[in-house]
This record gives C-alpha cells, structure tokens and sequence, in this order.
C-alpha cells in the first residue's frame, strides 16, 4: 500500500464543524418543535381551549436550539481539533518513515 501524500488542513476543521453545528441544531430544533407542538395542543386540549402553536416556536423550540447550537460547536470544536491534530500527527511519522 502505497503512503498517501495527503496532510491535513485546518480549514477543514472549520467546514466540519460549521456543518456539524448546522446540522445538529437544525436536527434539535426539529425534535423539540416536534415534542412541544405536542405538549401545546395536548395542554390545550385538557384545557379545552385552542392551542396557541406560537408559544411552541418562541418559549421551547427557539431557546433550546440555541443553547444546543452552543453544545454542539464546542463539542464539535473540540472533536475536530484532536482529530485534526492526531491526523497530523500520523501524517509527519508517515512522511519520515
């Protein structure tokens, strides 16, 4: 097997994490609307009145995806930085040997 002369690039940790953070906020974001439009119209309807689905977006949905956003990029940040560096790592031993 023939040593491959790709090294990584730290522009790439950036475009993994910005994708990572989207795409785990947009996830969460979908999971909690889900679950609190539920909570709305099952809280309505014990009460018997109409749900009100704006309190859904702007009291549950919208907080927590933005405290999740917050998760996520630190934890990606930090995933991709040892990744990042452990690549690196293995990519200087290659060269020389």
């Amino acid at each position: 097997m023939a040593p491959s002369s790709h090294s990584p690039h730290w522009y790439g940790v950036l475009v993994r994490v910005v994708l990572l953070t989207f795409l785990g906020t947009l996830l969460c974001f979908a999971v909690t609307l889900l679950l609190s439009l539920i909570g709305t119209v099952a809280a309505a309807a014990v009460s018997g009145v109409h749900p009100d689905m704006r309190v859904a977006y702007r009291h549950f949905a919208t907080p927590i995806a933005v405290v999740e956003a917050a998760l996520i990029f630190v934890c990606a940040s930090v995933l991709e930085i040892c990744h990042y560096r452990r690549a690196r790592t293995l990519s200087s031993i290659e060269r020389i040997s």
